[in-house]
């Protein structure tokens, strides 16, 4: 009976590290009792054998540093972005800081949810989801790596969303002024883009940041 027990712990923790993610459902082919899946789930965790993502999703410690050796280990954890939150998209401070629209490093992950607000934080990183209307959800592209999907802010969108949450604070040209963009290599194309989503948002303060970098151009 020992055997068969520890035989069957193998064959799941074998399976769950060829997974990016997974919950105790992904197990249950193996074993079908949730009660003891969730008992064994705790005890790995506590050998740090186990990373809990977000409550009920996990990945392993061996898959992390198997990816970790390879060069999609930035696509596994800009992946994790969607997956821990649905829908949601990258953008904001992160997709600036790449556009070099933003020049300091992001320590987090932000996105854009239908959802509520919130922030998930685990021993990977801290991601935080800023809530927007429906109609204003849009402007992201799907980048593939592989299995991972990523789902990212156009250049364009990236800044609009960075500004639409702070439009009631950017109450004059200063506080724009300071919040020090590089727009150098936003050309007629990128602005046009943005003209778009402000045209749809259609608030007298977004037409205002608009016209102020057209003026600055």
């Amino acid at each position: 009976m020992r055997n068969n027990h520890a035989t069957k712990i193998e064959k799941i923790i074998k399976l769950l590290e060829e997974l990016p993610y997974f919950t105790i459902d992904d197990v249950l082919s193996i074993e079908n009792n949730k009660t003891y899946l969730k008992i064994l789930f705790s005890r790995y965790e506590g050998r740090k054998k186990l990373i809990r993502l977000k409550k009920g999703i996990y990945t392993t410690s061996r898959y992390i540093n198997n990816i970790q050796k390879s060069r999609r280990y930035s696509s596994y954890l800009e992946a994790l972005s969607v997956i821990l939150y649905q829908p949601s998209y990258l953008s904001l401070e992160y997709v600036l800081y790449q556009h070099n629209i933003l020049t300091e490093i992001p320590t987090k992950f932000t996105s854009i949810t239908l959802n509520k607000t919130n922030t998930f934080s685990n021993s990977l990183g801290t991601y935080i989801y800023h809530n927007i209307k429906k109609e204003l959800f849009c402007g992201f592209e799907t980048v593939k790596d592989d299995d991972f999907v990523i789902y990212k802010a156009t250049k364009s969108k990236a800044l609009f969303d960075f500004l639409y949450l702070r439009k009631n604070l950017l109450t004059d040209e200063r506080a724009i002024l300071e919040l020090r963009l590089n727009l150098n290599d936003f050309g007629s194309k990128n602005f046009k883009e943005f003209k778009r989503y402000v045209e749809k948002e259609g608030s007298t303060k977004m037409k205002f940041i608009f016209n102020f970098f057209i003026k600055e151009r």
